[in-house]
Formats: C-alpha cells, structure tokens, sequence
C-alpha cells in the first residue's frame, strides 16, 4: 500500500497565495470553482501580485512577494460592478502619486483562455486604454470564498501569453466608492 500525499489546508489568505510558486498556483487555478455569477466579485476587493513567470523562486522572488505586500505598492486591486450575472465593469485602483482609478475593463464569464474552462473574463481592449493596457488579459476563478485567484496575460498574435499571478480578496474592501 502506497502512501498518500499530504492534503494541502485550503488556501484562506492573499499571505498563504503568494508563498506559493507559479506551477502551484496554476495546479490551484485549475481546480478552482468555476463562475457562474460576476455579482460576488462586486465592490473594492483588495488585490495582490503573487508570481512573475520566471521569478517564482529564489532570493528575487521573496523581494518581489515583499514589494507587492507592501502598502505602498502601486496596484491596490480592481473594483467591480455587475450588470446582472454574466456581465460587467471595472477599473484598477493605483496609487503613483496619489490614489487613480486607471484601466477600466469589462467582465464576462467565458472560457479561460489557459484551459478553456469557465472564468470570469477581465477585457481591456476598450478605446480609452492605451495601447499595452488594451493587450492585457486577466481571468479569475474562486479558491475559497471571497478570495480570487488569476493569471493577468498578454495578448500575443501566437496567443495570450501568462506574464504573472495575482488574487483579489473580498473580504477585504478599501472604503472608497468607486462609481459614486
């Protein structure tokens, strides 16, 4: 008889995500609940960056986990608001020389462009974004509860391609309105 290997505790935390490496995150990405409402995602959920592709290991890494825990780390999450189950908006919440909303997106659920499965899309390509912002492609998946996990990608004309990790939490809501 062959042992077990040990059940891993559900992940509750943005601290307990980014300790994890970039192929961990991509195993708990694709075995995370798929959507079928936008409406829990509703709000100012406060985001972290987890991984780099590439720089998920080493003495780099635990800089990089240090910087994006950071209060003063320039990207605070995306804010969220349903229009219905399958549709929305939103908006990135940055702090460089003060508090922005910058970057708004649309959401839909749709196929993960990494498996194909359900997600919650995050579409840039609107008129307002510059250039390098409407290449962007975000999706989430729930881990938990409340706590979100996706890859932000880049738009290739070979095919999106996964530049790094991050999670939102909804626990966790900055007390800024986003549409007034």
């Amino acid at each position: 008889m062959t042992a077990a290997a040990p059940r891993r505790s559900p992940i509750a935390s943005l601290d307990e995500l980014a300790q994890l490496s970039a192929a961990e995150l991509a195993d708990l990405y694709a075995s995370a609940v798929e959507p079928f409402d936008l409406r829990p995602l509703d709000g100012q959920p406060l985001g972290r960056m987890l991984a780099i592709r590439g720089l998920d290991r080493g003495r780099r890494a635990s800089v990089i986990r240090r910087l994006a825990a950071a209060d003063r780390f320039p990207w605070g999450g995306k804010s969220f608001r349903s229009m219905g189950t399958g549709r929305g908006r939103g908006i990135n919440r940055v702090q460089l020389g003060g508090r922005h909303q910058l970057f708004p997106f649309e959401t839909t659920l749709g196929p993960s462009a990494l498996d194909g499965r359900p997600c919650i899309r995050l579409n840039y390509d609107l008129a307002v974004n510059p250039g390098l912002i409407r290449a962007i492609h975000d999706e989430v998946r729930a881990i938990q509860p409340g706590l979100y996990l996706g890859p932000a990608m880049l738009e290739r004309p070979s095919g999106p391609r996964l530049v790094l990790w991050f999670a939102l939490d909804t626990a966790v809501q900055t007390p800024r309105p986003l549409w007034g």
